[in-house]
C-alpha cells in the first residue's frame, strides 16, 4: 500500500510494522534547505538505502533521525518514538556507525567492545557475552587479542560495526560503511550486514550503487534535499531505466540486418563492425538468429541489464536541468 503522504494521521497509523516514519521532515540552515519535506516509511527488519550525490542531504537526514540535529519542520518517529519529544527513548534503541572508522587503535578487539559497552552502561558480564557473539558473527575470532591498529581496513570496519551493535540496537544507521575499502574487503562487510537482516532495521547510505543494489530491500534517492524516487531496486530499475543494452561485434553486418532490427527495436546503432541495441525487452536468440541467417559472423556479444547507476544518473541529471 502506498503511504498517504497528504494526511499525517493516516500516514503515521498506516503500518505498525514500520520502524522509521518521517512526514515532511525538513532542515534549513539559514536560507539553504538541506532536507526538503521528505517522507519515508521503513519497515522493521529491512535494509533501507538512502542514495544521493554529495551534499544531497543524506547525512543531515541521519543526524535528525539520531536526535543530533533539530528539524526545522516536519515530524519523524522511530519504533513509535518521536525524535523531538522522546529523544531519550530514541537514543536507547538506535546506534550509528559513522563514515570514519572509530576504533581505539591501541586496544584489542575485545577491549574495544568492552569499552563501548561500558560507555553505554551495560553490565560487564552481559557486554562480554555479547562481545564474544559479535566477534564470532563478524569473523574476528582469530584476531581477538590483537591491537586494532594491526587490523586491515576491512577488519577495522567490521569491528566498527560490531561496536555499534554492542547495545543491541533495534535500528542501526550505517553512514558509508565501506568507504575506502577494496572490493574484497567491501564484500566481506556486505556479508556481515546481510546477517543482521530481519533482526535489526538498517538505514544505509552509500556511494557504491552496487552495494545498495545487493543489500537493500528498498531505496530512496535524494537530490538537492528532495526525495526524487523510492522503491525496491527492481522497481527503480524498471521504472526509471528499464532498458537492456546488447552489444554485438560481427563481420558481414549489412543494411538489411540493421533495417530489420530497427523495425522491432528503434534504438539500433552501428559503429564499425559493432551493433548496439537498446530496448526494454531484447529477444537475444532472435537477434542472433537473424544476423546469422543473413550471413553475419558474430565474434563476440554482451548483454547489460539496467542498473542503479543508470537510474541514479538519469534522476540526478534531470533534477539539475
Amino acid at each position: 500500500m502506498k503511504p498517504d503522504f497528504e494526511n499525517k494521521k493516516n500516514f503515521f497509523n498506516l503500518n505498525n510494522n514500520n520502524a522509521i516514519q518521517t512526514f515532511n521532515l525538513t532542515k534549513k540552515f539559514g536560507n539553504r534547505t538541506a532536507v526538503n519535506s521528505i517522507n519515508l516509511a521503513i519497515q522493521r527488519g529491512e535494509i533501507f538505502a538512502l542514495l544521493g550525490p554529495n551534499g544531497a542531504g543524506k547525512t543531515t537526514t541521519i543526524k535528525m533521525l539520531c536526535c543530533l540535529l533539530k528539524p526545522t519542520a516536519g515530524e519523524a518517529v522511530i519504533m513509535g518514538y518521536d525524535i523531538e519529544k522522546e529523544q531519550l527513548s530514541v537514543k536507547q534503541i538506535i546506534n550509528i556507525s559513522p563514515q570514519e572508522t572509530a576504533v581505539a587503535r591501541n586496544l584489542t578487539i575485545m577491549e574495544n567492545l568492552l569499552l563501548m559497552g561500558g560507555v553505554y552502561g551495560i553490565n560487564k558480564h552481559e557486554t562480554k557475552t555479547k562481545a564474544q557473539e559479535l566477534i564470532e558473527l563478524f569473523g574476528l575470532s582469530s584476531r581477538t587479542k590483537e591491537l586494532a591498529k594491526k587490523l586491515s581496513g576491512g577488519m577495522q570496519r567490521r569491528l566498527n560495526l560490531a561496536m555499534a551493535l554492542i547495545t543491541n540496537p533495534q535500528v542501526l544507521f550505517l553512514d558509508e560503511p565501506t568507504l575506502g575499502l577494496d572490493p574484497q574487503a567491501r564484500k566481506a562487510v556486505w556479508i556481515q550486514i546481510e546477517k543482521l537482516k530481519g533482526n535489526t532495521t538498517i538505514f544505509l547510505t552509500t556511494h557504491y550503487l552496487e552495494e545498495a543494489d545487493a543489500l537493500a530491500d528498498h531505496i530512496a534517492i535524494i537530490h538537492q534535499g528532495k526525495i526524487v524516487a523510492q522503491g525496491s531496486p527492481a522497481f527503480l530499475k524498471e521504472s526509471y531505466s528499464g532498458k537492456q543494452t546488447m552489444m554485438i561485434k560481427a563481420s558481414g553486418i549489412t543494411d538489411k540486418i540493421i533495417n530489420t532490427l530497427k523495425e522491432k527495436y528503434p534504438d539500433v546503432r552501428k559503429s564499425d563492425n559493432q551493433i548496439i541495441i537498446q530496448a526494454k525487452d531484447l529477444d537475444f536468440e532472435s537477434i542472433v538468429d537473424l544476423m546469422r541467417g543473413e550471413g553475419a559472423k558474430i565474434k563476440w556479444l554482451s548483454m547489460k541489464e539496467p542498473s542503479l547507476d543508470d537510474v541514479f544518473l538519469k534522476l540526478t541529471a534531470e533534477e539539475k536541468n
